[in-house]
């Protein structure tokens, strides 16, 4: 049986990592694995601009369409996620290429995250209760253990009921706790990653064009539908695209200003995405998607 190989493939929204991974795929006899925090959803289509199946060119994806919108989820999802796709790589021969602008989870990936305590129904429904006021929470974390929460801002609500979640477990500081409980990476094989990057006024460019497909191709309906379905609880109807189609719809904005803010607000998260990957991840191969397509598809004989 031939070598297993892996490759990840990141960069801001809208910078053409879905193309190049199908590319890169049929090219490499590999399967896809996205690491996106909307695609994941079924129904949540166009805002997501998950690839459909024509798109997917027959290429296998894992990762999207896999919960209903009202399902919750985190980076264990993921974690586990991996471990199924990897062990249906070795099982069939393929290769295995990571994509996705959630790169919060690929680094999760390779650095893996340290075993939770299990809780109780009543120690569950204390940490539901007092992440009503995650402000609250933070503030007596901080006076718990101000050192562990010395690296947690105070907006991060995922990290804040994680350390709230082991405190009210365990009984220790969780700084204690993962002292004596540290995380173990989940990738332990070779994976180069390559990032796609462009020019800041280009990739702007390239939001407002997209920005503009997905409201050509029924973004409005597609909220509508979601909205009706699933009401505006989820987490995911707080997502870029849509948090604005919902302000739309309550008369807020107008249609020009609404396609005006999502492709702000995506440009804002594309920075944010940037500066995350440029921050958290080593020996990267950085270049713009011409130069990356390059090195990915002539290599492959490599």
């Amino acid at each position: 049986m031939k070598r297993f190989e892996q490759l990840a493939i990141i960069g801001p929204t809208a910078s053409g990592k879905t193309a190049l991974a199908i590319a890169v795929a049929k090219q490499r006899d590999a399967i896809i694995l996205s690491l996106d925090s909307l695609a994941i959803y079924k129904e949540v289509d166009i805002v997501s601009a998950k690839p459909g199946k024509e798109e997917q060119e027959g290429i296998p994806h894992y990762g999207i369409d896999l919960l209903s919108p009202d399902e919750p989820f985190d980076v264990t999802t993921f974690i586990d996620l991996y471990r199924r796709v990897r062990q249906t790589c070795k099982k069939t021969g393929k290769n295995l290429i990571i994509v996705g602008g959630t790169s919060f989870y690929l680094k999760m990936l390779l650095e893996g995250v340290s075993r939770l305590p299990s809780l109780s129904e009543e120690q569950h429904a204390e940490v539901m209760y007092q992440m009503q006021n995650p402000k609250n929470a933070y503030e007596k974390l901080v006076s718990v253990d101000p050192e562990y929460m010395s690296h947690i801002p105070p907006g991060d609500t995922y990290r804040i009921q994680k350390a709230l979640e082991v405190y009210l477990a365990s009984g220790e500081m969780p700084s204690i706790y993962f002292m004596a409980n540290p995380p173990q990476p989940v990738i332990d094989e070779p994976l180069p990653l390559f990032e796609i990057r462009w020019e800041r006024e280009v990739l702007r460019r390239r939001i407002r064009l997209r920005t503009k497909q997905m409201l050509q191709e029924g973004l409005i309906d597609e909220i509508i539908a979601l909205e009706k379905k699933y009401t505006r609880s989820p987490n995911c109807m707080k997502a870029i695209g849509i948090k604005e189609t919902l302000a739309y719809l309550d008369g807020i904005y107008t249609k020009s200003v609404l396609e005006e803010k999502i492709a702000i607000n995506t440009g804002r998260l594309a920075k944010r995405q940037e500066t995350f990957n440029r921050s958290q991840f080593k020996n990267v191969v950085r270049g713009e998607l011409k130069t990356i397509t390059q090195k990915l598809l002539e290599n492959v004989d490599k």
